[in-house]
């Protein structure tokens, strides 16, 4: 059962993630997206994380889909035009989903992709005092605030950015078009 839930979830998540990227429709790709993140979630769930799947529901598929499906609303996006893409974007697609299909299987079918110390089992009488970081969130915790220091406070200031580049885009020039009124008068 649990590896039809896998196989099941895994699918899902694909699938949703292909059609992020296919669909032309914007709200239609957050939706998509939605469901591949809960996907993920599901994936989590699976693997006993639940701290790591609870955090994906409400973090990503929560506050950040509706931000961006309030960005998506916002900005007013148009539908784009129903056209098939041209010949050189096809074949990059295709040469781009080979080559990472390729390096999956290098990665995957090659035995020394994994340490050996994480494929190691736990001693004997192993409880969650004995085994350092044994919990999900106490090692997420430590090596965020470790090892992993400085690419969560670059993706902090990259928020920070995209939201002030959302403000910025979200303000209109007046009903008159005259981007003179909206400055402000030097004495």
């Amino acid at each position: 059962m649990e590896n039809f839930l896998f196989y099941l979830f895994s699918i899902l998540t694909v699938m949703s993630a292909l059609l992020v990227v296919v669909n032309r429709d914007a709200v239609n790709g957050a939706m998509f997206m939605i469901l591949s993140l809960v996907g993920m979630a599901a994936l989590f769930l699976l693997l006993e994380a639940y701290f790591i799947a609870i955090l994906q529901i409400l973090v990503y598929a929560g506050a950040v889909m509706v931000l961006f499906l309030f960005i998506i609303m916002l900005i007013d996006v148009e539908k784009t035009s129903k056209r098939m893409p041209d010949r050189i974007t096809l074949v990059a697609s295709l040469v781009g989903f080979g080559l990472l299909v390729f390096g999956c299987m290098y990665l995957f079918i090659d035995g020394d992709a994994q340490p050996l110390e994480a494929v190691k089992p736990l001693p004997e009488g192993a409880t969650t005092d004995n085994v350092p970081f044994a919990t999900a969130s106490r090692s997420l915790g430590y090596l965020l605030f470790t090892k992993y220091m400085l690419p969560f406070q670059v993706t902090g200031f990259l928020l920070l950015i995209a939201m002030i580049g959302v403000i910025v885009v979200s303000k209109k020039i007046s009903a008159s078009g005259d981007a003179e009124s909206e400055r402000p008068k030097r004495a």
